[in-house]
C-alpha cells in the first residue's frame, strides 16, 4: 500500500457509493466524460454561465448533468452539491487557471490526483528546482540582470497555454519586454518541441516499474502556436515586428507525432526519475503529466517544463494514439483516469489516488 493522500473525511461522501465523475467544460472535458462513460461512472460537467450547447453534438460525450456557476470563481460556494453527488474532480489547466490555485488546493471536494503538485507546477522556480533535482536536461535559466548571449523566450507563471510567452534574440530585445506578472527567462532551445502523455499508477502491479507502481507513455504530440511558426516560415519577423506583428505562442491546436523508437528508453527514463523525486518532494504525482521539451539535433532532450494533469495535446487519441494502443486497444487518457478510480475503487484504494 503506498500513501494515502486523501483523509477520511473528504473520501467519506464516496463510502459505498459509484463516484460521478466531473470536470469543468473546458479543455480536455470530451475525452473526460466519453471515458469515464466507458468505464460506467456517472458525469458532471460544470460550466460558469450556462451550460454550453456544443456537447449536444457529441452524445457519446455529454455530461449527464450539469452544474452551472456564475463564474468558476464561485465554484467553492457549490462544494456541498458536488459532495453530494458523490464527485470525483478531475483537474485540468482550465480549472487551475480560472479557479486559481489557493482556491483549488482549498477546495473541499474529492481530486483525482495529488493536488500538492500544485504548488510545485505552478511556480516556475520551484517547478525547475523539482525537475532540475530529478536529472532532467533543462535549458539555461537568466536572471533579469544577467548578460544575455543568445535568444531568450520569457514565460509567465502558471497554465495560460502560451499567452504572452515573449521571445527575443538579445538583451535589446529583452529590454523591451513589459511584464505583466510573475516571470522567468530561459533560452530558447533550438530543436523539435515534443509534449510527452506521461501517466502514472501508484496501484498497478505490472508495466514499466517505478516506486510502487507504474508508469505509461499514452501518447505525444506538437502544438500549433498561434503565428510563430508562420511568422518562421516567413523568414521576417523582424520586419513583421517593426510593423507591430509580435509573435505568439498562444496554443490554438495540437498535431501527433511519433518518437524515434531508439529514443523512447530515453523518454521513461525522464518520466521515472520525474516520479521518483516527486514522491520524496510531496507524496508522489498520480495519474497524467506532460514533460514537455525540445530535442536538438545532437538528439538531447531538454525538459522545459512539465504539466501535472491532462494536457489538451491527449484530445488527439480519444481513441487511442500509437502508443496506448501497445497498452490496451482504443485507450484513451481520459478513459485512464476513469479506470485508476475504477480499480481504486474496488481495491479499497482510493485514499492513494485522491486527495
Amino acid at each position: 500500500m503506498g500513501p494515502a493522500l486523501a483523509s477520511p473525511e473528504r473520501l467519506a461522501t464516496l463510502n459505498g457509493r459509484t463516484p460521478t465523475i466531473a470536470t469543468l467544460c473546458s479543455h480536455s472535458s470530451l475525452q473526460i466524460f466519453h471515458g469515464a462513460r466507458r468505464e460506467g461512472f456517472p458525469t458532471l460537467g460544470i460550466a460558469g454561465g450556462t451550460a454550453p450547447r456544443f456537447y449536444d453534438a457529441f452524445p457519446l460525450a455529454k455530461p449527464d448533468k450539469f452544474l452551472t456557476v456564475p463564474t468558476i470563481k464561485d465554484l467553492p460556494k457549490h462544494a456541498d452539491r458536488l459532495r453530494a453527488e458523490a464527485t470525483v474532480l478531475v483537474p485540468t489547466g482550465s480549472i487551475v487557471e480560472y479557479l486559481g490555485a489557493e482556491e483549488f488546493l482549498r477546495l473541499d471536494v474529492p481530486v483525482f490526483g495529488n493536488r500538492a503538485v500544485l504548488g510545485w507546477e505552478s511556480d516556475r522556480r520551484k517547478s525547475r528546482e523539482w525537475l532540475e533535482s530529478a536529472g532532467c536536461p533543462m535549458p539555461r535559466r537568466y536572471e533579469p540582470s544577467d548578460a544575455i548571449d543568445g535568444p531568450v523566450i520569457v514565460k509567465y507563471y502558471g497554465a495560460k497555454g502560451g499567452k504572452g510567452f515573449y521571445l527575443a534574440k538579445n538583451r535589446a530585445a529583452l529590454d523591451e519586454f513589459r511584464p505583466t506578472g510573475p516571470y522567468v527567462i530561459q533560452e530558447y532551445v533550438l530543436g523539435t518541441r515534443y509534449y510527452l502523455h506521461f501517466f502514472y499508477s501508484p496501484i498497478s502491479e505490472g508495466g514499466y516499474r517505478v516506486g510502487s507502481g507504474s508508469l505509461e507513455l499514452l501518447g505525444m504530440d506538437r502544438r500549433d502556436e498561434a503565428n510563430i511558426d508562420e511568422l518562421y516560415k516567413l523568414g521576417a519577423q523582424e520586419e513583421l515586428q517593426k510593423a507591430g506583428i509580435r509573435p505568439t505562442f498562444v496554443v490554438t491546436g495540437n498535431v501527433p507525432v511519433v518518437l524515434r523508437e531508439s529514443l523512447l528508453p530515453m523518454a521513461f527514463e525522464y518520466g521515472a526519475r520525474v516520479v521518483e523525486r516527486s514522491i520524496e518532494l510531496f507524496g508522489g504525482m498520480v495519474g497524467p503529466f506532460c514533460l514537455e521539451g525540445i530535442m536538438t539535433e545532437e538528439l538531447e532532450f531538454k525538459v522545459f517544463e512539465i504539466s501535472t494533469r491532462i494536457v489538451a495535446g491527449t484530445n488527439l487519441f480519444i481513441s487511442g494514439s500509437p502508443y496506448s494502443d501497445l497498452v490496451e486497444p482504443g485507450l484513451s487518457t481520459g478513459r485512464r483516469i476513469a479506470q485508476e478510480i475504477r480499480r481504486a475503487t474496488d481495491r479499497g484504494r482510493l485514499a492513494e489516488v485522491l486527495s
